[in-house]
């Protein structure tokens, strides 16, 4: 499908996931990537020895076609794109965990240079809503934060947590951008400018996103997986035991649907059908994939595939031509269609060989029966001898009556086990169950789970315990082999059944528990009925239940929750856990189909834990400032030092100049003890300001629509303006003036 067409070998390592490309003169389009020791290369072999060298870019010494553009801090994310009205071509964006460079390479100047106090981790470049002109939007600590073709900071919002992916392109149809996040909490979220649309729950950190076509979107996650969704609904995805380093969207067979390219860590690149998931093409590299971008780099009107190793080498793909691809395309689809049909042929007779036989024991057994029992009719002879009908080999038939029957109960803790969800299986007759296979995202290990009874425990019932990491609804697709006690084959019974979303709360309650001191208060026009139907629809709850006020025990974490609701629709939920508070919420809401809601929260233990951070983050600030002058104050110093000890040494005094050397060995020594305050200091004040970011996200949850976008942006401008009593007052209340 892909034929590779050039090889470049670049003497320079690449940082995985930091690989771009650019036309920085409006024209010739360059490859672009991170490199070792804080520096960014960039590979022109269109214009040679014509760039002048100055400011932060220089000239490569192991190859002449790359230019180094020296940032001096670890490059933490780059791309690049058209951000401003006044530059030639391509825009060169540099994140770092404390800057945001915006670079004009061809003119070998800064468009901007930016503090950003939540780090960079993921960038994109483009339009945003009805933003009307492109932002450089960079996803950080718990944050995001959009700047313009200035610099200005034009947009700001929090995410659940800290943001490794980013991607901007129309989601929902309406002909603008949305933007979407990947984080390590595990969540793909849809921001609407900065209005959270969609959410879509995975298993690992999503690591990359990709837009390929329409609504639909590729993303990799850092367990090895990778996939495909259309809009909220997941079309396929794929394990691996390698990570996926790269991801990109490119049209391979000329079909006018874009394939989604993935680059590994163990050096392979393969292309899939984004309708399928199935490989039409692979490759491999002798080293990890860093990074997999497209454009015409031989300038002929082409545009090429280009993937980057770790180590710096870079092919370049092109698709097959018509012909070639023709007779690649109909010699391979004919060489699958016959592996398939082959391999269904040899299910088929497998399965065939399996029902002879066993209708032959059947037909012995029943023989048998008819000889001994003559005088029961058939049905009788099916409640005379229950089961299964078995005979000497070991298969057996079991009963047309026989079904898979499952039931699910909250089990609270004991002595000798933790609090968990049993999911029971079982059959109505006298067959046992040989063995139980469940798949279930984010719950087990490896997201399977076997269950292998011993001969001496077989029976009609496995019970299965479930513990949910977290609240999310989870499809548990079960597998039964279902027999007879000395069978030696086995009917496979298929089913699905749904863990409702909060199925860790347990009606059970303990009188002496404390009462929770948090609370969230709303109001809703809506029946107490169907609040009772969300309720029985979201947690594993007795038949019976009619009341909308229930108390609950919360089996992971302790605690109580309370739900009640009064004559005139205003709802109370009582917890101590303030996510647990904003996800009912969103759940409750969704539910009712609620697009705005206010509410007033009180939460005084997690908010006194936020006032103590705040005091942290204000210590961290006034330390991180007197580090820095006294930093400036000993480099001063050291230079000071150096050229008296020079002095001293091509005036021959040695005696001086070993004295200056010792005295700058100490100081250096303090740099260094210094620098380590610092940086330890540093990461204090990122976990901090994660807090914040963290509790102004966790603010806006306990409000829908327009309530919550105000709520996340009058909270951000309070702690701009370091008003912490109107920050609490905002977070209680849902605004600044009440």
């Amino acid at each position: 499908m892909l034929v590779p067409i050039f090889t470049l070998k670049l003497n320079h390592k690449v940082n995985p996931r930091m690989v771009t490309m650019g036309k920085f003169d409006g024209i010739h389009p360059c490859l672009t990537a991170a490199t070792q020791a804080g520096k960014v290369f960039i590979h022109n072999p269109h214009t040679r020895g014509q760039r002048q060298v100055a400011h932060r870019l220089s000239q490569s010494a192991q190859d002449s076609d790359i230019s180094l553009l020296n940032i001096n801090q670890a490059v933490s994310c780059l791309t690049a794109g058209s951000l401003g009205p006044n530059t030639t071509g391509d825009t060169l964006l540099v994140g770092s965990q404390t800057n945001l460079l915006a670079y004009d390479v061809h003119d070998n100047a800064d468009i901007f240079y930016r503090e950003v106090t939540d780090g960079a981790n993921a960038i994109v470049l483009g339009k945003l809503g009805e933003i009307p002109y492109p932002l450089a939007i960079i996803g950080g600590n718990c944050a995001l934060q959009g700047f313009d073709y200035e610099g200005n900071d034009q947009f700001w919002t929090v995410t659940g947590d800290n943001v490794r992916s980013v991607a901007l392109f129309d989601f929902t149809g309406d002909g603008k951008n949305e933007l979407l996040v990947g984080s390590e909490d595990f969540d793909i979220r849809v921001f609407k400018e900065d209005e959270l649309v969609s959410e879509m729950s995975e298993n690992e950190t999503v690591t990359s996103l990709c837009h390929m076509h329409g609504s639909r979107f590729g993303y990799a996650l850092a367990n090895g997986t990778v996939g495909v969704y259309d809009r909220t609904a997941r079309y396929w995805r794929i394990k691996s035991k390698n990570h996926a380093m790269s991801i990109h969207a490119f049209d391979l067979n000329a079909d006018g649907v874009e394939e989604l390219i993935t680059g590994w860590s163990n050096g392979k690149i393969d292309a899939r059908s984004d309708r399928t998931g199935e490989v039409i093409f692979k490759d491999n590299f002798s080293s990890s994939v860093a990074g997999v971008v497209e454009g015409d780099y031989r300038m002929d009107g082409q545009i090429q595939l280009i993937c980057s190793s770790v180590e710096g080498e870079v092919r370049g793909y092109l698709p097959a031509s018509k012909e070639m691809k023709g007779n690649l395309m109909d010699s391979s689809a004919e060489q699958d269609l016959i592996r398939e049909l082959s391999q269904r042929k040899q299910n088929l007779l497998l399965e065939l060989r399996n029902y002879d036989e066993n209708a032959k024991v059947h037909q012995h057994t029943h023989t048998h029966t008819e000889i001994q029992r003559h005088t029961l009719t058939l049905e009788d002879n099916a409640k005379a001898t229950p089961g299964v009908s078995e005979g000497d080999s070991g298969m057996g038939v079991i009963p047309a009556n026989t079904q898979l029957q499952t039931a699910l109960a909250v089990r609270a803790a004991t002595e000798s086990q933790r609090a968990h969800i049993e999911l029971s299986i079982s059959t109505p007759n006298e067959t046992i169950i040989r063995a139980v296979l469940i798949f279930a995202e984010g719950i087990f290990e490896g997201e399977s789970h076997v269950v292998h009874p011993s001969a001496q425990n077989l029976s009609g019932c496995v019970r299965v315990p479930i513990i949910p990491p977290k609240d999310i609804p989870v499809d548990l697709h079960v597998k039964a082999f279902v027999g007879g006690k000395s069978s030696t084959q086995f009917h496979v019974f298929e089913i699905t059944r749904q863990l409702p979303r909060f199925s860790m709360y347990d009606l059970t309650v303990d009188p002496d528990a404390p009462q929770p001191t948090g609370r969230v208060t709303f109001g809703i026009n809506d029946r107490p009925q169907r609040v009772v139907m969300w309720l029985n629809q979201n947690f594993l709850l007795p038949e019976g239940i009619e009341s909308p006020d229930v108390t609950l025990t919360c089996l992971r974490g302790g605690g109580l929750l309370s739900i009640s609701m009064e004559s005139n629709g205003e709802i109370t939920l009582n917890t101590d856990d303030i996510d647990l508070a904003g996800d009912l919420v969103q759940s409750l809401t969704s539910f009712l189909a609620i697009e705005d809601l206010q509410a007033e929260a009180d939460f005084p233990s997690y908010f006194q834990e936020l006032r103590t951070t705040l005091t942290e983050v204000d210590e961290f600030h006034s330390v991180h400032q007197k580090l820095t002058a006294a930093i400036a104050d000993h480099s001063n110093h050291i230079r000071n030092m150096l050229v008296q000890a020079e002095d001293a040494r091509l005036m021959g005094d040695m005696r001086t100049m070993k004295k200056r050397y010792i005295e700058l060995y100490d100081l250096n020594r303090d740099l260094i003890n210094e620098y380590k305050i610092r940086s330890n200091n540093h990461n204090a004040l990122l976990a901090c300001l994660k807090s914040v970011n963290q509790a102004i996200q966790r603010a806006g949850r306990l409000r829908v629509g327009k309530p919550k976008n105000q709520v996340i942006s009058a909270c951000r401008d309070a702690i701009k303006n370091n008003n912490v009593n109107a920050l609490f007052k905002i977070m209680k209340a849902g605004t600044a003036s009440s």
